[in-house]
């Protein structure tokens, strides 16, 4: 499967870029399988959104909450996107 997102891993933790450039059909509606701490590193005029909410503007520094097996999507911006990820697994 080819993702709108390039990744790495970083001491556990994983950071994602998304281009300015990706197609917005290639952000579809999705969840997880884990919890996930998402924090903005970089972008501008990129959303989330969560089932059944309106979308949220990302913001630089800040961190989001995205609960296991919530459906979710990313809306583009105007700049490449750069989020760091933490999975929180409550085993």
């Amino acid at each position: 499967m080819k993702y709108p997102f390039k990744q790495k891993k970083n001491n556990g933790l994983l950071i994602r870029e998304f281009s300015k450039n990706v197609s917005s059909d290639e952000l579809v509606w999705h969840r997880d399988r884990e919890d996930r701490d998402v924090t903005v590193l970089e972008g501008s005029g990129w959303q989330l959104q969560m089932d059944n909410m309106l979308p949220v503007y990302l913001t630089p520094g800040k961190t989001y909450h995205i609960p296991k097996n919530t459906y979710h999507r990313v809306i583009k911006g105007s700049t490449d996107l750069l989020v760091e990820i933490k999975e929180i697994c409550y085993d």
